[in-house]
């Protein structure tokens, strides 16, 4: 826990970026009738059947200190899923970066395992070259910023009926666009000091 608050403490390093991970299911979720639209004095009303249309997933990429995030959509969450997503924050995200620090949870897909998995050794030694993996401990997910920016997409991008990939990335992409355009950062207060305090049960007496 507190090498992760340790890293939120630091101040921001293009050299060493911060970057925080996190994915999240999304269910496609489609109309059976169409909606009316919204008339004065009276909002748009949408009827309480719908269809389901299959699921998404949603990986999130957080760098906090500068006020970006990208939205990434894919069909699944497999090892090689993971490893595609560090290979693109490698070489696209942030292709001039000395090392990218990754805060990110236990899942059993976030090791270094899955880029060999999914590439050659070559390959895949070359992009962990560049990753230095911070994990939140066990029931501490919260401690990742990026559950907070998804948080945020799910309460102003996702909170209506959206029943396809394609359409959910659009709005994914408008949404990031708009937000990373605003440079919205997230205003983290939690420290190693408040760790302490409030969550002595953590440490030993």
């Amino acid at each position: 826990m507190e090498d992760v608050l340790d890293l939120y403490q630091e101040p921001f390093d293009p050299l060493r970026p911060v970057v925080c991970f996190d994915e999240v299911p999304y269910q496609l979720i489609g109309e059976t009738r169409t909606p009316l639209p919204a008339k004065p004095g009276q909002r748009r009303r949408i009827d309480y059947e719908y269809r389901r249309c299959g699921t998404a997933n949603l990986f999130m990429l957080v760098q906090p200190l500068n006020g970006w995030r990208h939205v990434d959509v894919t069909e699944r969450r497999t090892n090689v899923d993971f490893a595609q997503q560090m290979r693109e924050l490698a070489d696209v995200h942030f292709p001039d970066a000395e090392k990218i620090r990754v805060v990110l949870d236990n899942l059993s897909t976030h090791t270094g395992a899955a880029l060999y998995e999914a590439f050659e050794p070559g390959e895949a030694r070359r992009i962990l070259r560049k990753l230095e993996f911070h994990y939140t401990p066990k029931h501490g997910s919260w401690l990742n910023m990026a559950e907070i920016e998804i948080s945020v997409l799910g309460r102003q991008c996702l909170n209506r009926r959206i029943d396809s990939p394609e359409r959910l990335r659009t709005e994914t992409h408008k949404w990031e666009t708009d937000r990373n355009r605003d440079g919205t950062r997230t205003n983290w207060r939690f420290t190693v000091s408040d760790a302490r305090v409030k969550l002595q049960r953590l440490y030993s007496s």
